[in-house]
């Protein structure tokens, strides 16, 4: 019985601290919010769409002047339908992880055919769309359609575990305590909770950071539970360990592909010759496995003559 009261108590507090949060944060997204060009309803559903997909594991501020280029040669998804994989690929540039690309245009062929060029504008339909998971679906059915539904990104899930519950994110998959938590502070009214999904994240990005908060000018210093406990465990390693990059099969694959997108970009109709394409690299056995894996992947072909390009 004890335990009950003490647990209700706590529930309590932790709304009444849910509240503070919500109003603070509201106000500071009015004054602070980022600039970005996808954001206060100045572009469609799909250009949300496509940023959210740009922005995976990939700051903000290199995705900008992708997603306006992007989105000037392919402002809707009939248009990306259309393009050719070449275009699309070499169009990524250095956004990295360039699969992303392949299954987003995936994606505009689907919203073409399927849905008359109308990007669906709900949580599951998007779910079900090529290359878009939980989070993105999310995303988008919040930001682009003003949906009252729970994001639950990196961001997201580190500001709220810090703020509510005072323990340090450890990164990884969502636990379902996250997804529970997100969901019960998720404001009701659905205009509040699309402010409520963008500002959270945005605290996150640029003030609640993993390795270093900015907490002196946090705006909601004053009712986190982290701050308060001393910031326990703050920079503690994920239950992921970061990724190198330098000597990479990741490396190694970005520098073929930037090859060829130069190519490209020239004008170049030729096929980059085996043996300028064996000089990008000094390990020849990761360069012939990181060409074969480009291939499989369908980001890259293998001409007869072992020369390679961009699909057609």
């Amino acid at each position: 019985m004890q335990e009950e009261r003490v647990d209700k108590l706590r529930e309590q507090a932790r709304e009444q601290a849910g509240e503070q949060v919500r109003v603070r944060l509201a106000a500071w997204w009015e004054a602070n919010a980022r600039d970005l060009p996808w954001r206060f309803g100045r572009t469609t559903p799909w250009g949300v769409l496509v940023s959210e997909v740009m922005s995976q594991q990939t700051q903000m501020s290199r995705v900008v002047p992708y997603w306006t280029d992007w989105m000037r040669a392919w402002p809707d998804a009939a248009a990306l339908a259309k393009a050719s994989t070449a275009e699309v690929i070499a169009a990524w540039g250095r956004l990295g992880y360039p699969r992303r690309a392949l299954r987003l245009q995936e994606c505009a062929r689907v919203v073409a055919e399927r849905y008359g060029n109308t990007l669906p504008d709900d949580y599951d339909t998007l779910l079900s769309l090529p290359g878009i998971g939980d989070y993105t679906a999310s995303a988008v059915s919040s930001f682009a359609f003003g949906r009252r539904v729970a994001v639950i990104d990196t961001n997201i899930r580190r500001v709220l575990s810090r703020v509510l519950l005072g323990v340090e994110s450890r990164g990884g998959a969502a636990t379902r305590a996250e997804r529970d938590l997100a969901d019960d502070v998720l404001p009701a009214d659905t205009a509040q909770s699309v402010m409520w999904n963008q500002s959270v994240m945005e605290l996150g990005a640029v003030v609640c950071t993993a390795k270093k908060p900015v907490c002196e000018i946090c705006p909601v210093s004053a009712c986190c539970a982290f701050l308060a406990a001393g910031r326990p465990g703050l920079g503690e390693k994920r239950t992921r360990p970061r990724q190198r990059f330098q000597g990479t099969d990741r490396q190694v694959r970005g520098i073929v592909l930037n090859a060829l997108r130069r190519r490209h970009d020239d004008g170049l109709t030729a096929g980059l010759p085996r043996a300028d394409a064996e000089s990008l690299w000094p390990d020849q056995g990761q360069l012939a496995a990181c060409i074969a894996s480009l291939d499989d992947d369908g980001l890259i072909e293998i001409n007869e003559d072992g020369s390679l390009s961009l699909p057609r």
